[in-house]
């Protein structure tokens, strides 16, 4: 993509509505701009990276098992009567009503959807167990949004639904997720810890946060600093016993401010980390909190009617570009990691016009995309110093440098992002590294 023909709005000046460091560079960075109070508009370097996010968590959903559907952002009021929640949910559900005076809402969550699904299509023992997730935009509003994508209103999230016939199978989809939710996040480039959490208005009696550390983080975290080394589980059988690789993380302590235990600084002394973190998943076993008022139950295998328990999955998929940004920036702009960045190559002509340099370009960019790496080509007529701030912004992990200097020495110079390190380099030799990485 040539960045003369990109739609990329960067700003020079930080917006004096940003407060946080991720709402400031996404804003610079022409990712995102405000149409209403927690209401953004993504622009396409945004929807890159936030497409590049919703790709790794599907993998990850399906490798454990999940079924990937779409539900409908208005949903009927009368489900969420029926599960109890129409009144207990609180302002921040957005409540409408059609032209024929029927209650609706601007779905928060989708519990009552999808067990209205899954009692009107599955009434045998033999269809269990069932996880089916979703990839959708949700409302809450706000009562004073803030902070960008951390405290908006609208976001995009995933959220999965499990049904399983008993406790202990349910507690095993619980446990799947709990894996697929470490996997996802290290794909992403971060480190994320799970904490044990209250289950809010979601309900249910087991519930993780997953909470990825970031200085500018939201509240304060503690966790023993054998977390913050311990790597995802790789190579995983879903289907076997995860409940070993649960202990493994959950054996040592981790907690957010409102549960910590001021005695564990004595007893964990040096091994206690004290830091800020980002919530970015929610894990939940509710057991039959929607299934039993909703009246959600397959025929059993000895005739009889059995009441599924249930859990809820939510990954915050918006706030994902948010949380990586915090914690992976420098003074100069973002850092994106490989995964999720929206191109991997910022290639950089120093001399538009200039038969060399940009037949150069062309050779590089050629070279590059037939091996299907994705390039932003900076063909502007800029000064260099605009160039360099201009790709620093914007964070691709990887920057090559063409100048009349080092295209008459055949050489370009290549830079990653990352650590700043530069080295001077043969095209070809800058495309064959790019190309193996």
């Amino acid at each position: 993509m040539r960045l003369s023909r990109f739609f990329l709005p960067t700003l020079k000046e930080t917006p004096t509505e940003a407060q946080i460091v991720s709402h400031r560079l996404m804003l610079r960075a022409g990712m995102i701009r405000q149409h209403a109070a927690g209401i953004y508009n993504w622009l396409p370097l945004g929807t890159r990276v936030l497409q590049n996010i919703i790709q790794i968590v599907r993998e990850e959903q399906n490798a454990a098992g999940a079924q990937e559907i779409i539900m409908p952002t208005i949903q009927s009021g009368d489900l969420w009567k029926e599960s109890g929640r129409y009144d207990d949910y609180g302002p921040e559900m957005l409540r409408i009503k059609d032209r024929h005076e029927r209650d609706m809402l601007y779905g928060p969550t989708h519990e009552e959807v999808v067990t209205d699904i899954f009692r009107n299509s599955i009434k045998s023992y033999r269809d269990l167990p069932k996880n089916l997730y979703q990839i959708n935009w949700k409302f809450r509003d706000e009562v004073r949004p803030r902070f960008g994508l951390m405290r908006g209103r609208e976001f995009l999230m995933k959220d999965a639904y499990s049904f399983d016939l008993d406790y202990e199978r349910s507690r095993h989809a619980y446990n799947q997720m709990f894996v697929a939710y470490l996997r996802t996040f290290a794909r992403l480039g971060l480190k994320a810890i799970p904490m044990k959490a209250d289950s809010g208005p979601i309900g249910g009696d087991l519930s993780h946060e997953f909470i990825v550390l970031a200085d500018t983080g939201e509240s304060a975290v503690f966790t023993h600093k054998a977390l913050l080394e311990m790597p995802a589980p790789q190579n995983v059988d879903y289907e076997k016993d995860l409940q070993p690789i649960i202990d493994q993380w959950t054996s040592l302590y981790a907690a957010t401010d409102d549960k910590h235990d001021p005695a564990m600084a004595d007893k964990l002394g040096a091994d206690l980390v004290s830091a800020r973190g980002i919530e970015v998943g929610h894990i939940f076993h509710f057991g039959k909190k929607y299934s039993e008022p909703m009246k959600a139950s397959v025929i059993g295998s000895d005739g009889n009617p059995v009441t599924v328990f249930m859990g809820s999955y939510g990954i915050g998929v918006s706030r994902l570009v948010a949380a990586i940004i915090e914690a992976s920036h420098d003074e100069h702009g973002i850092v994106w990691p490989d995964a999720v960045a929206p191109f991997d190559v910022g290639l950089i002509n120093l001399k538009v016009g200039d038969a060399a340099c940009d037949e150069a370009c062309k050779k590089i960019y050629d070279a590059l995309s037939l091996e299907k790496r994705d390039v932003l080509y900076d063909d502007r007529d800029e000064r260099a110093g605009v160039k360099f701030a201009d790709m620093d912004l914007i964070g691709l992990p990887w920057q090559i440098v063409v100048g009349p200097k080092g295209v008459a020495k055949g050489i370009v110079e290549l830079k990653r992002r990352a650590t700043g390190a530069k080295e001077e380099i043969s095209f070809e030799g800058a495309v064959a590294k790019l190309t193996v990485m």
